[in-house]
């Protein structure tokens, strides 16, 4: 019975099942016993549960050519023990309870331990990997090179440097707050890693300060941190009666000064998130005024005009201001002044008023009323619907069915010029019959070396759009540009088969 008061005692005390401290004192006990009848002996052990008796047996398998005398015994030996005993069976002879020496109690102990230390690891992990995202307080164990060992009651866990706030310093003792951001198994047993600088901290803490986000009625959307220096928040209430800006700052900031405080002094802006991209982003440019912005769906890129005087609010110390709004909107945005936007439509408009006086040979008047109207390339004048043309003031139906043929006519002589240099290139016709490539893109591949199907379908997306420039077509239209080149490889490959 002492056995089992022992296992009993260490379960309670190391908060695991005592049928593993009991399987723990079995391996030790069969350790031992292979020391004093020979490791080559198939020895195993087992304690009566309900007694704490130890029964040590010897197993040998009946075969019918003995390979291993150790672990083996023929058919018509075995027969002489048990008369019943097939091929496959095993004959188990009971040994002698050991006397444990020094050594072998010693082997033992380290078994113990050894089993009951992966048991109490196996039960840190089961508890601790559905805590990933939580917020947890502990104690300051220990601090070497400046990654923070926490001890959090039940388990340690490991605060990196790096994921410490920056000029945080921690001594033995102190207690600290902190995310879980990840739980795995490691060599040495599950390690805990917690984090003071993931985004996903402030909203925990906002989560603890706001009782509204608890609840669910208010939603954080987004987070994005500069950790110790600057942060943005975006936040929705789901009830219109509640502001959720006002609830996150709490009278006289009581609540957004509480997470301040934990952050070190971050300062924290809380924007209303928007389902309007174009809202949102000036909501997220905060506290800079927005004149007028530009969306660009496809590269997921917006342009923002501010006034001149807004420039540097807008972009921040070190771009601080519109790296946090990019990141909590998800946006790529370009900022520039009133008077560089100017300047920028005023040379587009000169360089199209250009290319619309030489393709089209027109005056400038027809040219600028062009580009006024919106069109950007030849390719617009040659197949938009003529009524598009006739609309415009001072364009009869003759003028623009002559604009239309002039560009057309213009647009032939270009692509001719581009077929005879793709042929000098050597760039095969197989790629040329891929309908998504345009000449032009076709000479830009015949450049850089890509001049056969084989040479295409090597590419990756990315690459391609390097090569023909990455306004051409969207990484998507890309990559099925990549799957029409290499559709030969694989009918290749199917004519193999068959």
């Amino acid at each position: 019975m002492e056995l089992l008061q022992v296992a009993d005692a260490v379960a309670r005390e190391k908060n695991i099942d005592k049928e593993h401290v009991l399987e723990a004192m079995e391996e030790a006990i069969k350790k031992a016993g292979r020391s004093k009848y020979g490791h080559e002996h198939d020895i195993r052990a087992r304690i009566d549960r309900k007694t704490g008796d130890i029964h040590l047996t010897r197993h040998m398998e009946v075969v019918e050519e003995v390979e291993n005398e150790a672990v083996q015994v023929t058919l018509a030996k075995a027969r002489r023990k048990n008369p019943k005993a097939q091929i496959g069976d095993f004959i188990v002879d009971p040994l002698p309870p050991i006397d444990f020496g020094r050594i072998a109690a010693q082997t033992a102990k380290q078994v113990i331990v050894q089993k009951v230390r992966e048991a109490e690891r196996e039960r840190q992990y089961n508890e601790y990997i559905d805590r990933k995202g939580e917020i947890v307080n502990g104690l300051v164990k220990r601090v070497e090179y400046g990654n923070v060992t926490v001890d959090l009651g039940r388990a340690e866990a490991v605060l990196r440097r790096d994921e410490c706030l920056p000029r945080e310093h921690f001594k033995t003792g102190d207690r600290v707050r902190a995310y879980i951001y990840d739980v795995r198994k490691e060599p040495r047993g599950p390690q805990i890693f917690l984090s003071r600088t993931h985004p996903m901290f402030m909203a925990g803490l906002f989560k603890a300060e706001v009782p509204e986000i608890y609840d669910g009625i208010i939603e954080i959307k987004s987070v994005a941190r500069d950790p110790g220096s600057r942060a943005k928040i975006a936040v929705i209430s789901k009830d219109s009666s509640i502001d959720p800006v006002g609830a996150c700052v709490g009278m006289r900031g009581s609540r957004v000064q509480a997470v301040v405080g934990e952050l070190q002094g971050e300062k924290i802006d809380i924007i209303p998130w928007k389902p309007d991209p174009a809202t949102f982003v000036v909501n997220a440019l905060a506290p800079a005024e927005v004149a007028k912005v530009v969306l660009d769906d496809e590269g997921n890129k917006i342009e923002v005009v501010v006034p001149d005087d807004q420039l540097s609010l807008a972009i921040g110390r070190r771009g601080q201001n519109v790296r946090l709004a990019s990141q909590l909107t998800g946006w790529t945005i370009d900022i520039m002044t009133e008077a560089e936007e100017r300047e920028r439509r005023q040379t587009e408009f000169s360089s199209r008023s250009a290319l619309f006086m030489e393709a089209l040979d027109v005056d400038d008047m027809i040219a600028h009323l062009l580009v006024n109207e919106g069109f950007t390339s030849v390719e617009e004048i040659a197949y938009v619907d003529l009524d598009e043309l006739t609309r415009i003031e001072a364009f009869d139906e003759d003028v623009a069915a002559e604009l239309q043929n002039r560009a057309v006519t213009f647009l032939e002589q270009q692509n001719e010029i581009l077929e005879t240099k793709r042929r000098e290139l050597g760039v095969e016709d197989a790629v040329a019959n891929i309908e998504a490539l345009s000449p032009s893109m076709l000479v830009k591949l015949g450049e850089k070396g890509v001049k056969t199907l084989d040479d295409l379908a090597d590419l990756a997306g990315d690459e391609l759009l390097d090569i023909i420039g990455k306004d051409a077509m969207t990484l998507d239209e890309a990559n099925e540009v990549i799957m029409a080149a290499r559709a030969h490889w694989f009918a290749d490959e199917e004519g193999a088969e068959g």
